[in-house]
């Protein structure tokens, strides 16, 4: 099986990075030493060199929170199993009906997620906002959070993964929503983290009983012999081309779902590195931002206070913070709970003070993401970017019609915006200060968060392919 691709790209970090080396200095501004030998000249020298100096400083913007370097580090490419994840993420197969791929809820036509503010995972029919539900498998209820976009996720810094963290790693280890009963053998934390979804009945499994996958689950049969995992693991492994690109990666021994997951982790990492957008290259000195842009990032790293919890090269800080997002959906409740309430943190470690604090996300490709917060309650970006200025007064005033929601009647969608109760304790939570900022500089603070868009990340490298060993339906 060819793999030209591979041998025709030099993988350095990534496959879209300049040939300058990431992290590399800026250019030092002129003023620099201009001879080597004083001279009858000196004075007039220094001179020139004391005005340079004046004209290159009023040129950079003076900033509260120092800029990011560009230095990201992603791991090596491994060709064939990048190849083998990309079949195995645009699969059908590893749903316990056959019937949602990974790329169902992540999907390129939708820069890496759905479009909508919460997606319909098994029991749906279509992709993004013209996603439907099967009348003749009807979703139970929607998926509860909001499919958070897949860029960058290989590189190193990124150890912790959902909104809530729920699978990360920690000083004593990697902490998964199965403590000491999780598999071992997975290559890290996004390979962990890509196991998760074929368990859920809302996503991937099906509902309660329908196939042996949600059969398992139900049962709590995970892990080991005859588990979900190992079912779907069998199930790829009978497919005769899947073996053959598996001999290529582990040889011969039999397949287990974390080498599955290792491919598709492998894949994600590589097709959707997104660190050569404008801001990046500006961060380099290849290149500079448009003047609506400058002022933006001003304001980013400066007065708005954005770069407070939105650091680093790709904007997170990977904490946690409460800002009275509005809650809609079914929330994040176990199925014999009766709420609709999404406590984020607060449900892995149990600290009440933790409640309604979620994981600040990565705004890389941040305009071409929407919807935004982790029920995608903002169709927006500027109305998710007016919600930082004032979260508590954007709560109170919030209107449910600008949720983006595929048709499933029957849904207590806005039940606890309905309670005064569950909103004022969204509210007490909150930990952002209103900022005041003017129209202009809202608008200056979008076209910064424009250059954070790289293009070529969004369509990605290997793209989608035209059909999958299974002979399933790709999802298009």
């Amino acid at each position: 099986m060819s793999i030209g691709l591979f041998k025709a790209v030099k993988v350095t970090g990534s496959m879209f990075r300049p040939a300058d080396t990431p992290g590399s200095a800026r250019p030092a501004p002129m003023g620099g030493r201009l001879c080597a030998h004083p001279g009858p000249g000196a004075a007039l020298r220094s001179l020139f060199r004391s005005t340079m100096f004046a004209v290159v400083a009023s040129a950079v913007p003076a900033l509260a929170t120092e800029l990011p370097k560009a230095d990201a580090q992603f791991p090596p490419a491994n060709g064939p199993q990048i190849e083998l994840g990309q079949l195995l993420f645009y699969d059908p197969i590893l749903s316990g009906s056959s019937t949602v791929a990974c790329a169902t809820c992540h999907h390129p036509k939708h820069a890496t997620s759905d479009g909508v503010s919460l997606g319909l995972g098994d029991g749906g029919i279509g992709l993004g906002p013209d996603r439907i539900a099967n009348p003749d498998n009807r979703p139970e209820q929607r998926i509860p959070r909001n499919s958070p976009a897949l860029f960058n996720l290989g590189a190193s810094e990124f150890t912790a993964f959902f909104h809530d963290g729920r699978l990360e790693e920690t000083a004593d280890g990697l902490r998964t929503p199965l403590g000491e009963e999780m598999e071992q053998g997975f290559a890290n934390a996004l390979s962990a983290q890509t196991m998760f979804p074929v368990l859920s009945g809302d996503e991937m499994a099906g509902h309660y009983s329908e196939n042996a996958v949600s059969q398992a689950v139900r049962q709590g049969l995970i892990t080991g012999p005859d588990g979900a995992w190992d079912k779907l693991a069998k199930r790829v492994e009978a497919i005769p081309e899947y073996r053959a690109r598996f001999d290529q990666v582990i040889g011969s021994k039999p397949i287990h779902f974390t080498d599955i997951s290792d491919a598709i982790a492998a894949f994600v990492d590589f097709e959707w590195r997104g660190d050569n957008s404008p801001f990046d290259l500006y961060l380099r000195g290849v290149g500079d931002l448009p003047e609506a842009a400058m002022q933006g990032m001003e304001l980013f790293y400066g007065k708005a206070g954005c770069a407070d919890c939105h650091s680093g090269q790709f904007q997170t800080d990977h904490g946690y913070h409460a800002i009275a997002m509005p809650q809609i959906g079914p929330g994040k409740a176990a199925r014999f709970e009766r709420h609709q309430r999404d406590v984020g943190r607060m449900r892995v470690t149990g600290d009440p003070a933790d409640a309604y604090r979620f994981r600040t996300p990565s705004l890389r490709n941040v305009v071409q993401t929407a919807p935004y917060g982790h029920a995608g309650s903002y169709a927006t970006l500027e109305a998710a970017v007016r919600h930082h200025l004032d979260p508590v007064g954007s709560l109170m005033a919030y209107d449910p019609a600008q949720a983006i929601l595929p048709k499933l009647e029957g849904q207590p969608d806005f039940a606890v915006l309905a309670d005064e109760a569950e909103v004022a304790a969204i509210a007490a939570a909150n930990e952002l200060e209103p900022v005041h900022l003017e129209d202009e500089e809202v608008t200056a603070i979008l076209a910064f968060l424009e250059t954070l868009t790289d293009p070529q990340s969004i369509k990605g490298a290997l793209g989608v392919p035209e059909s999958v060993p299974s002979g399933l339906p790709v999802p298009r």
